[in-house]
């Protein structure tokens, strides 16, 4: 089966061709994993637990074959683990109004977390591509629209009519959009311009070329608030020294982009905030990748940032 699709925009985002079957070996949960899936899900048993998310994992992985649901990683709690992740912890108490996005949530399993850890579920949103992940995100940790009632809405960040281009927002210009009163009211991005305190996005900007991540962050960005600390985290692949990776993704002919530490500071602080107006945060991560065809003596980084607004 090949990769080779298209979004919305028509911006190719997938990396693997073809797709690799499925493999229970790759099934490995921490015991913070085990804790959060078994309090969300109710089930108990180890064995009966992993059978429940390989059950899940091979419906999403049917709809598309992303390497990140044949690795489990979407059962993997990033969040919690970024250092920006604190800093949104402390939003919600000085803004009580204050919204969570997850953008490219999947399953949604880091916007559950965020929820769990105490952020309203009145004020938390998540967006995705394929809607699908996030039914059978349901599914996974056995609930519903009505007992997790966070709004979804799917859609492509480089469709302007999901999310329209716009300069971001200052003090000295703010959003002249409401704020919609619901976000069960929202359909589109564009809606929240302006208004969103916090975004979380991870394994999200590697699935693009270097030109693609500038206009995604420039899309994103847009979203922010223009109150200071209002904050955009996440992680993703990144490399020393800015570039392509030297192999392609087992199986494809894709050579990932990854921006190192300091071009990915660049990228915020000078093009798409004015130089000076962000603190941005940057560092590498080096991880184990065995599902992952690494040439002798390469390693494997990600790239875990903040972009804060002063």
């Amino acid at each position: 089966m090949s990769t080779a699709t298209k979004s919305n925009s028509g911006q190719t985002v997938d990396l693997i061709q073809p797709f690799l079957p499925l493999d229970e070996s790759l099934y490995a949960l921490g015991d913070v994993e085990k804790a959060f899936f078994k309090e969300l899900t109710g089930i108990q048993d180890e064995d009966e637990l992993k059978q429940h998310i390989i059950t899940v994992q091979a419906k999403a992985y049917s709809v598309y074959g992303y390497p990140c649901i044949r690795r489990f990683a979407f059962a993997t709690l990033k969040i919690s683990r970024l250092h920006g992740y604190t800093s949104v912890q402390r939003l919600r108490v000085e803004r009580p109004d204050a919204i969570l996005l997850d953008m490219g949530c999947c399953f949604g399993n880091d916007i559950r977390k965020a929820v769990l850890d105490g952020w309203p579920v009145e004020n938390a949103i998540a967006s995705d591509l394929r809607p699908e992940f996030w039914t059978y995100g349901h599914e996974l940790f056995k609930s519903t629209p009505a007992t997790f009632p966070a709004v979804f809405i799917g859609g492509d960040a480089f469709d302007s009519t999901f999310l329209s281009p716009h300069p971001i927002f200052s003090s000295s210009s703010p959003p002249t959009n409401p704020r919609p009163n619901s976000l069960k009211d929202v359909g589109t991005l564009t809606q929240l311009q302006g208004h969103i305190s916090a975004i979380h996005a991870s394994a999200f900007f590697h699935l693009f070329d270097e030109p693609k991540q500038l206009e995604l962050a420039e899309r994103m960005a847009s979203l922010l608030s223009p109150l200071a600390g209002s904050i955009i985290f996440g992680s993703h692949v990144g490399k020393p020294e800015k570039g392509h990776r030297p192999e392609s993704l087992r199986g494809g002919a894709h050579r990932m982009f990854c921006h190192s530490p300091e071009s990915w500071i660049e990228l915020w602080d000078g093009k798409v905030f004015p130089k000076g107006t962000v603190n941005v945060q940057a560092r590498l991560v080096e991880v184990s990748r065995p599902d992952f065809a690494l040439a002798p003596g390469v390693k494997f980084y990600l790239l875990s940032w903040s972009v804060t607004r002063l």
